[in-house]
């Protein structure tokens, strides 16, 4: 869902507080739950109802309604939503969450022009079945793109990998029937664990993608995977640079997504103002 964020922004004078308590009250208040339907019925929705304006946003407001000021301007940016769903390779374990690369992402995006509103629900020791579990929770936010990054951790315990495969079908057939865009992150597992699952294991995530028809990023932590400086001391998880790396990695195959998701979002708000 395409995320509306309104601020006004004065020519050379600051914007007034009413218009940045508007953009806060916008951005807080929550979404409107359908009312329950009448005998023999259908839902129907709530009226919307406009919050109040604080007395003294509103004195400020019509003190300076009458005097002369600098011209201003409402600005409205549509921000589509992005979630990372993940493990600890998402959540950017032993590292702050503005380091993670999806963190990473969303202010590099935002330079390039191409802003997103991120929600990193990377889980540390997830499995695909607990980011399926978790999937309902997930897609309340009404996402516009949905990066689903799982299965290293059942890789690495040698589970079963048919649960994995299914696991991820699910998660990326309930995304996209919510709407969402999918981007699927491959990946792979040390060489110790021996040829054929480790082979295995590796294909789950293209054939996936070509049998859904999902973009796929190759694999996450190409260049980053067993380099030492490029990782913690655990030789796992990635650090600072190794998180810039996986950026690098992911960005052109989310680029499209993002643009296709905020033209979209663009076009509904157009078509929406000639309606009127």
């Amino acid at each position: 869902m395409i995320r509306l964020v309104v601020r006004r922004a004065a020519r050379g004078a600051a914007a007034p507080a009413a218009a940045a308590w508007l953009a806060v009250a916008l951005a807080c208040a929550p979404a409107p739950e359908e009312r329950p339907a009448a005998s023999g019925g259908e839902a129907t929705a709530p009226e919307a109802t406009a919050p109040a304006v604080p007395p003294a946003a509103e004195s400020e407001a019509d003190a300076g309604a009458g005097s002369p000021g600098p011209a201003e301007e409402a600005v409205v940016e549509e921000l589509p939503v992005v979630v990372f769903l993940g493990d600890s390779l998402t959540a950017g374990y032993g590292l702050a969450e503005e380091q993670a690369w999806p963190a990473v992402l969303e202010e590099r995006f935002a330079a390039e022009g191409l802003p997103f509103e991120g929600v990193n629900a990377g889980v540390s020791g997830d499995t695909s079945a607990g980011g399926l579990r978790r999937l309902d929770w997930v897609l309340r936010t009404r996402p516009d793109v949905v990066v689903v990054e799982l299965g290293a951790n059942e890789g690495l315990r040698g589970l079963e990998l048919a649960p994995v495969e299914e696991n991820l079908r699910q998660v990326v057939e309930r995304s996209r029937a919510a709407g969402a865009q999918v981007l699927l992150v491959g990946l792979r597992i040390p060489p110790n664990y021996g040829p054929d699952y480790t082979r295995r294991f590796a294909e789950i995530f293209p054939r996936l993608a070509e049998e859904l028809g999902v973009p796929l990023v190759p694999f996450l932590l190409e260049g980053v995977g067993g380099e030492p400086s490029l990782n913690l001391g655990d030789g796992i998880h990635p650090n600072v640079e190794g998180q810039r790396r996986v950026a690098e990695v992911v960005a052109p195959h989310l680029r499209p997504l993002v643009a296709a998701a905020a033209a979209e979002g663009t076009a509904g708000t157009e078509a929406a103002a000639g309606a009127r």
